[in-house]
């Protein structure tokens, strides 16, 4: 196995590497493959920035009162007939997507689970570490060629020919980049990067498998990003050979702009989009963000939160009337119910309300829906395989929904009590330490979580934390004030449990970086950015 010396001496022009060394990367980042990513950066850089520049823009048109609502520009695409291009057959069947990072044991789980996807998902189950990142990547070229190592022992993975889940790759949103590999001395587009080296080790022998390179793609904003990730699958299919077409995606609608642009983000992507899904811990999170000036969108403590709210409800039927009027797939996101025992096992109540919310999905209309935790496997596909008679229900167009853009963000308002700032600061406190240790989902003592879900706790802390900042500075030092001594008292509540996780020393970065983000007037727009300097 070459070095990582030998690695660093073969780079090609223009490309820099400052990861660990790891037994995986001289296969993974060989330099064919180190091309191909320099090309799509080089192509989209500019593009990329330039688009990550007008958020900041629009964000600024709301915070002063312009709310968003549908483009008047673009009314028709909406109104006139087209459709998506016809759905693989490996993707015809979705009712139950299995979601998790691309480690080794998730990936055994997935293997070994009834699930029809695996989303190998390197954005909101995954900590972004080098290691988890590059080890990811040989995973999944190990799982495409059919055999994956499991601490150290080689074990086959079923063939082509036995059924297994359908793999579907998530790389890391837009905003991220990935600081370990640097493209004309700037940091390379974690995207890019993720998209790029699965397509280049892996579409090949998809195709001669009668597979495909199929995504998911995460955090965009509008039409406009999506055109770039069309684009970007254009350049690569030429670069690599591959068939127009051969790329299929599904949009991830976790954000209140990208969900008045729905139609116009499969019309933009329609020779390569099959679908989107219903990101509804990100859309919560979403409005939190996009809103947080407004003191009309604070939104109630986590446990009055369900998919039965307006806002929500009203999210997921656009969803469905829009996808399957195009003939695309409509994917139900991560349940909001997450409550479990010590041992990872479900309560019976949660297991209740999860077949509650997965039943009332299903009768909308949902084509199949996401799962994080396994037990949840079999209550997703009892559900879906009762509600589904066929392949998915692209039959129920929906024509009922009239959905205005203002029920979108018509939210139920809700005061905070002592005791949910407390849940919210430890959630935050908690997962932010165990994503700095390199784990994406954190197993709490009653709960599960991962990224969006610590994303709507700390959006929730600074909302009451600031909202009184300008007006009433007395009432701001005194909640400023309350949020410290409660979480100094939450460290201390989470030291003193923390026997097995093994978290007592990222603690400390945990509650810096909280604070540095709760503390601070300017909202940021992702706690991944503000952490992503603490990992290696």
């Amino acid at each position: 196995m070459p070095t990582i010396n030998s690695l660093s001496s073969h780079l090609p022009a223009g490309i820099g590497y400052a990861g660990a060394a790891l037994r995986e990367s001289s296969d993974i980042l060989s330099p064919d493959a180190l091309k191909f990513i320099a090309k799509l950066e080089n192509e989209f850089a500019e593009r990329r920035l330039s688009l990550l520049k007008k958020r900041g823009e629009k964000q600024r048109q709301i915070t002063i009162g312009k709310m968003p609502a549908m483009l008047p520009e673009t009314e028709h695409i909406r109104s006139a007939y087209w459709r998506v291009a016809p759905i693989p057959n490996q993707l015809l069947d979705r009712r139950v997507e299995f979601v998790g990072p691309p480690n080794s044991d998730t990936m055994l789980e997935a293997r070994n689970s009834d699930a029809n996807i695996y989303v190998a998902d390197f954005e909101d189950t995954n900590a972004p570490t080098w290691r988890n990142i590059i080890q990811g990547h040989s995973n999944l070229h190990a799982w495409v060629k059919g055999s994956l190592s499991f601490d150290g022992i080689d074990m086959e993975l079923p063939s082509f020919e036995k059924k297994r889940p359908t793999l579907v790759v998530c790389p890391r949103g837009l905003h991220a980049e990935e600081k370990h590999v640097t493209i004309g001395g700037r940091p390379v587009s974690a995207s890019l990067f993720d998209f790029g080296l699965f397509l280049f080790h892996n579409a090949h022998d998809l195709q001669q498998h009668e597979e495909g390179p199929y995504f998911y793609i995460p955090k965009i904003e509008n039409h406009y990003e999506a055109s770039l990730w069309n684009d970007v699958f254009l350049m690569a299919q030429d670069e690599l050979g591959l068939p127009y077409g051969t790329i299929k995606a599904t949009v991830i609608i976790e954000s209140i702009l990208a969900a008045l642009e729905m139609h116009e983000i499969l019309y933009v992507m329609r020779d390569h989009c099959v679908g989107l899904n219903c990101g509804r811990w990100n859309y919560i999170f979403s409005i939190m963000k996009r809103f947080r000036h407004h003191h009309e969108f604070t939104l109630p403590e986590r446990s009055r939160l369900s998919v039965s709210n307006h806002f929500l409800r009203s999210l997921s039927a656009l969803l469905i009337q829009t996808c399957h009027k195009r003939g695309a797939h409509a994917i139900s996101g991560i349940t909001i119910q997450n409550t479990i025992k010590n041992d990872g096992a479900l309560t019976s109540e949660s297991a209740l309300k999860i077949r509650s919310e997965m039943e009332l999905d299903a009768d909308e209309g949902y084509d199949g829906t996401w799962v994080l935790h396994p037990p949840v496997l079999n209550i997703a596909s009892t559900v879906f395989d009762s509600a589904i008679q066929g392949l998915n229900q692209l039959q129920k167009k929906r024509e009922d929904v009239n959905v205005a853009p203002e029920d979108l963000f018509e939210v139920q308002r809700g005061d905070m009590t002592e005791q949910g700032l407390a849940l919210n600061i430890g959630i935050a406190l908690e997962y932010i330490a165990s994503w700095l240790s390199g784990n994406g989902i954190l197993l709490r003592s009653d709960s599960i979580e991962h990224t969006p879900s610590a994303e709507l706790a700390r959006s929730q802390l600074w909302q009451w934390v600031n909202h009184h900042r300008q007006k009433r500075a007395e009432r701001f030092r005194g909640q400023e004030d309350a949020y410290r001594q409660l979480a100094d008292e939450e460290v201390k509540r989470l030291l003193s449990f923390d026997t097995q996780k093994g978290l007592t020393k990222f603690y400390g970065n945990a509650k810096t970086i909280l604070d540095s983000m709760i503390l601070d007037k300017n909202f940021s727009e992702f706690f991944t950015s503000v952490a992503y300097s603490y990992i290696d």
